[in-house]
């Protein structure tokens, strides 16, 4: 897809997604939230399909059980090529988790320090952005930098940045939102920063370092650092609401991964099998266990439920960015984790 069809298709989404959202949107979560709960994870998900999602995967691993794969709708729409529960997924913001996870492993063996500024680090960014010398890497981990956020500069989804420069040139001489470590607000402009640092640090690849300590251990062999080190038939095609075109190809510098493979990381992340002795404590301290993504036709759900010892991963290839359909995929995922939470309690097998 070139830059000008991304263009165009963002432009007549946003318009679009507006108009849909403002006649059906009450009355489809409405009837989403009040349909009696199915008796399995499969009906749950053929029926959040007919609510206007193209494809739906999610994994489950519950402790002391097989994992299970369930998939409803279509990995590609114009194909007719049906959900595949081991297809590749941009995963979006799911990755600041092994971002996190980098940091912590950096700071426990010394490279990095939580408290050291990001003049400290990158002092040519000193007048570039506010603060810099008072935004330690501990507030920008946990988005209390202030630095405003990169994707919500004008026509960022629009006309995406080709690198990280372009991305970063985004935002600077801008002023900050807040003084550092007083408030919070959501900035994808701190895991930019951070995953310069990492690669700064290392230097080598923000990915290869999260392969080589992340991924390897765990025997992740289907997560990948963007769509260009992918065969493209593997990723499960991506929608935005009134829209036909498939846009997966394009790229917004997200991670990918199967649902399985997320699913065994949140686990380790939470169970603290991937960290050494040490980092599971700086890892608290800094950032949250488990995320949700979301990027132009991709919506993703990753959590860890102590109280059921369970791990759902939700993947949805559908999105419209006004609230819609991010609300009718966490209604499904809710009802979902309430399907097997009940089959627990009743000590019921998987359909």
């Amino acid at each position: 897809m070139t830059k000008r069809q991304t263009k165009r298709i963002i432009r007549i989404a946003l318009a679009a997604g507006t108009i849909i959202s403002m006649f059906f949107v009450p009355w489809t979560i409405l009837r989403a939230m009040l349909t009696p709960l199915p008796a399995t994870v499969q009906q749950q998900l053929d029926q959040a399909i007919e609510y206007g999602f193209d494809g739906m995967i999610v994994y489950v691993d519950q402790g002391g059980a097989a994992p299970e794969f369930y998939a409803a709708g279509w990995k590609n729409r114009e194909n007719k090529i049906p959900a595949d529960p081991h297809a590749l997924f941009k995963i979006a913001s799911i990755g600041k988790l092994y971002d996190a996870v980098a940091i912590t492993k950096l700071v426990h063996d010394g490279r990095l320090s939580l408290d050291k500024t990001l003049a400290d680090y990158f002092p040519d960014l000193k007048g570039r952005i506010e603060h810099a010398d008072k935004i330690t890497l501990s507030m920008m981990v946990q988005h209390r930098s202030g630095i405003p956020n990169l994707t919500n500069t004008p026509d960022f989804w629009i006309n995406p940045p080709q690198n990280s420069q372009e991305a970063l040139e985004r935002v600077l001489d801008l002023p900050a939102n807040f003084e550092p470590g007083q408030d919070y607000e959501y900035s994808n402009t701190n895991y930019l920063l951070i995953s310069l640092l990492i690669e700064k640090v290392t230097g080598a690849g923000k990915f290869e370092f999260i392969k080589e300590e992340i991924l390897n251990p765990l025997g992740l062999k289907n997560t990948f650092g963007s769509i260009h080190d992918v065969n493209m038939d593997e990723v499960m095609s991506g929608y935005y609401v009134g829209v036909e075109e498939d846009i997966k190809t394009t790229d917004y510098g997200s991670m990918l991964a199967t649902a399985e493979d997320v699913g065994i990381f949140l686990r380790a992340l939470n169970d603290g099998s991937l960290f050494e002795e040490g980092e599971q404590e700086i890892y608290s301290s800094i950032y949250t266990f488990n995320h949700t993504g979301l990027i132009p036709g991709y919506q993703s759900i990753a959590k860890y439920h102590k109280d059921l010892d369970l791990v759902v991963i939700q993947f949805v290839n559908t999105t419209n960015f006004d609230g819609y359909d991010w609300s009718l995929a966490e209604i499904a995922y809710k009802r979902i984790v309430k399907i097997i939470g009940k089959r627990k309690a009743n000590k019921l097998e998987p359909n």
